[in-house]
């Protein structure tokens, strides 16, 4: 259960809670986005230690409002749900981050992601994922000592932290819940819910058909019954 986070008495700096820049550059990155933030709060929804945001910005060091990232997932270990206007890492036991996820647009530039991977390597992050849905390609780097290395290859790996497994299929990124379920659009768990409940109306459906084949079969026979009763004949005797 989500549980409102108080945030302390604002220092002289202040620390915006926006950089100014839209959430998306197009409607597919947006996509990913809220695929990839929805579906992470559904997956921890049971643990009230896991914070998970979208777009949030990340400050890491107190007295450094300049020093910033606004990754487009990120996921919290040790850290209580709730509301935030930014993630002040010194308000938050110093935890960093432990997980984040950038979705590429076209207007990336190679300059602006390395940029990123310095960033999240020097703060603390364990592991980083960056996907281009476009190109439908994924890269993985996970934290052995002190940097980030990148993995070989994230089709098939299995994330330390957060227990999904990443494949690519020839149209998109599939990522795959422990329990075996993929990760799903807005659009793909209404569909499902629907034909969920359709499935169930109909197995009530014949359930109720079935009551009333019975109901009318139990009918019929008391009115035979009564029916010999009525010209003198036992239905018991043998």
């Amino acid at each position: 259960m989500s549980t409102e986070f108080e945030t302390p008495v604002a220092s002289s700096l202040i620390y915006p809670d926006s950089d100014g820049q839209p959430l998306s550059d197009n409607t597919l990155q947006f996509e990913w986005i809220m695929r990839l933030k929805g579906n992470f709060d559904a997956l921890f929804a049971d643990r009230p230690d896991v914070f998970v945001a979208g777009d949030l910005l990340w400050y890491p060091v107190e007295g450094r409002p300049d020093i910033r990232r606004a990754p487009d997932a990120l996921v919290v270990f040790g850290r209580p749900k709730g509301y935030r206007g930014s993630y002040m890492q010194w308000r938050e036991d110093q935890i960093a981050p432990q997980v984040v996820f950038e979705v590429l647009s076209p207007k990336n530039t190679l300059s602006e992601m390395a940029r990123k991977l310095e960033f999240y390597d020097l703060y603390g992050v364990e592991e980083y994922y960056l996907y281009d849905p476009e190109r439908n390609h994924l890269s993985g780097w996970l934290r052995q000592g002190e940097r980030l290395h990148q993995l070989g290859t994230v089709d098939g790996w299995l994330s330390p932290r957060l227990g999904v497994r990443f494949a690519l299929d020839p149209q998109e990124l599939q990522i795959i819940r422990p329990d075996g379920r993929p990760f799903l659009s807005f659009v793909e768990v209404y569909q499902r819910a629907d034909e969920a409940q359709q499935r169930a109306d109909e197995a009530q459906q014949r359930a109720d058909e079935a009551q009333q084949r019975a109901d009318e079969a139990q009918q019929r026979a008391m009115l035979l019954t009564e029916r010999l009763r009525a010209l003198g004949l036992d239905p018991d005797a043998g």
